[in-house]
């Protein structure tokens, strides 16, 4: 894999980040970061790219894409069934946009750990879970929330991270959470979570990133001027 050599401008005066953002589903995250540079709530950033690794009929994200005037490139797992030459693949269609950002977003596929490295602390994920609860290889979708009511957690909610080679063991950048209800189900605890965590954690995130406010020390990220970040922590006692 060529090496790529960045030079960090995140957070000067005028300069926008290029943010590609890798779906496989529906793509409401994507859609999220579309309403929230819209609305202003992310700023110093803009969407250049989106990546699907599947196409159209499945991933709904394309037509959000599309309808947006995101540039879209489908690479289908399953054409390139080694992880490095999918890696290589992608790295092939981001390279011409300057990507300073990549935001996994319901992004099922496993990337290379040499893209990783390549791109470290500039690959941000988010987690249906309150890691390092119900997370790691085999935690998605709804296995979260089954897992999460079947070990009767108080609380549970959403991480947002930077991605590195161990599964969802990057450093967290926030994290939010909401009260477990006695007659949640998956369904509803999923929804819950992506209303009320993951989508404005998602944005916070970006736009933290966006304006050079995430400093990386060590396996913790600080956050510059944390009285400003504008997210709508739930009250919960404990």
């Amino acid at each position: 894999m060529p090496k790529l050599h960045f030079f960090d401008r995140t957070g000067e005066a005028g300069y926008m980040t290029n943010i590609a953002v890798f779906c496989s589903g529906g793509g409401t995250n994507l859609q999220a970061l579309i309403d929230g540079i819209k609305s202003g709530k992310i700023t110093n950033g803009r969407l250049s790219l989106v990546i699907s690794s599947k196409d159209e009929a499945q991933a709904y994200a394309l037509v959000r894409a599309r309808d947006n005037n995101i540039p879209a490139e489908i690479i289908k797992r399953k054409d390139h069934p080694d992880e490095k030459e999918f890696s290589e693949k992608i790295l092939e269609k981001i390279d011409p946009h300057d990507i300073g950002l990549i935001v996994l977003a319901g992004f099922l596929s496993v990337l290379s750990a040499d893209f990783l490295k390549l791109y470290e602390n500039k690959i941000i994920n988010v987690h249906p879970a309150l890691i390092p609860a119900f997370c790691g290889k085999g935690f998605y979708g709804l296995k979260v929330h089954e897992q999460a009511l079947l070990r009767g957690v108080k609380l549970s909610g959403a991480t947002v991270h930077f991605a590195n080679e161990i599964t969802d063991g990057g450093p967290i950048i926030l994290q939010k959470a909401i009260e477990v209800k006695d007659d949640d189900t998956p369904e509803s605890l999923q929804k819950r979570i992506m209303t009320e965590c993951e989508r404005p954690l998602l944005v916070e995130a970006v736009n933290l990133f966006c304006n050079g406010r995430l400093e990386v020390l060590g396996n913790r990220v600080r956050v510059t001027n944390m009285n400003e970040v504008h997210m709508p922590f739930t009250p919960i006692d404990v």
